[in-house]
């Protein structure tokens, strides 16, 4: 379990989620306050990056199912190597707060024995060379790979650069490090099984694009699932139009940043109806450079679509649907 100043910092990170209004444990409908409760069985306190989808009760349950069974399930790899991935994909994507967590977990768990020496694994997961493991091991560490490529633009969108409050002292930003390292630890040493997570969503067929999760019944599972759940979160929140463009966007993207400013961005909207420009700025800008979302940007949005629900299912469509692409092209290199 977390320490008293770990659950006190993290607390302050869920009062401080950015353009919804947080869903509290007391006042949680059923279907978050179960998803809320395995995550705090299993992770010790409830992380401002799973609660933050709580408006969008499938998609919450969808984002804890991708994370768990790949992340913090039981497998083949070691928990020290994916928390590596973790930390490389975060540090690829600019996303400070995920780069804070993961790296102390790095620190916390020790060198990774297996699959692979760690900085070539992080190199993988940064796009920047070969896997360096074996194919059994691809549905694990492909799987943390899309999982952190999807939470890394949430968190950009809806989270603070930290989950410690700002301004806080050294001494307590390392005493709270250290809480974190402890907790990783025995999160890791606990293993929970895989596949306990699955009844939160119902069964699907695995989409081709997501075959490199075939070898692990769990994460294909939570992948079949989880895409599902974000394809109706798209369909019911993301105009058609923005669905095409933001597909057409990523058929050849490789992952760089698409460069300074958002001119890139107003090019390809231009090219949709007036009404659905405003979610289709939002929708490009979360899957390719989320750290340009602004409150502006989200502000034109609302005005559209003025519910928590539908800006979690449209950002959340997006940030999937990026993660998908750049999956892909991971496992391609396995």
């Amino acid at each position: 379990m977390a320490g008293p100043l770990l659950r006190t910092a993290l607390r302050g990170s869920l009062a401080r989620i950015r353009h919804v209004a947080p869903v509290r444990p007391g006042r949680a409908g059923a279907e978050v306050a179960g998803v809320y409760a395995e995550v705090e069985r299993e992770f010790g306190m409830l992380a401002p990056p799973v609660a933050l989808h709580a408006p969008a009760p499938p998609v919450l349950a969808a984002t804890w199912v991708m994370l768990r069974e790949t992340l913090v399930a039981a497998g083949r790899v070691d928990r020290a190597a994916k928390e590596s991935v973790a930390a490389a994909v975060s540090r690829a994507n600019t996303c400070p707060y995920c780069v804070e967590v993961h790296t102390t977990a790095v620190g916390a768990l020790g060198p990774a024995v297996a699959p692979a020496d760690r900085s070539r694994l992080a190199a993988w997961a940064a796009g920047e060379g070969a896997a360096p493991f074996p194919a059994e091991h691809a549905p694990e560490l492909v799987g943390v790979a899309v999982t952190f490529h999807y939470l890394n633009r949430m968190v950009s969108v809806f989270l603070e650069d930290s989950p410690l409050p700002p301004g806080a002292p050294p001494p307590a930003r390392r005493a709270a490090r250290a809480l974190l390292g402890r907790f990783v630890r025995q999160s890791a040493l606990a293993a929970p099984s895989p596949g306990a997570s699955l009844d939160l969503l119902p069964g699907s067929r695995l989409p081709a694009d997501l075959s490199w999760a075939a070898g692990t019944p769990s994460v294909a599972g939570a992948f079949a699932r989880a895409a599902v759940a974000m394809e109706t979160a798209g369909e019911r929140s993301v105009p058609e139009p923005v669905r095409n463009l933001v597909v057409a966007e990523l058929a050849d993207w490789d992952g760089r940043p698409p460069g300074l400013g958002r001119g890139w961005g107003e090019t390809a909207v231009a090219t949709l109806p007036a009404d659905s420009r405003p979610a289709g700025r939002l929708a490009l800008l979360t899957a390719k450079a989320a750290y340009q979302v602004d409150d502006g940007v989200v502000a034109d949005f609302r005005r559209t679509a003025p519910g928590d629900r539908a800006l979690v299912e449209l950002t959340a469509w997006a940030s999937l649907t990026a993660a998908r692409r750049l999956g892909t092209r991971l496992a391609g290199e396995t």
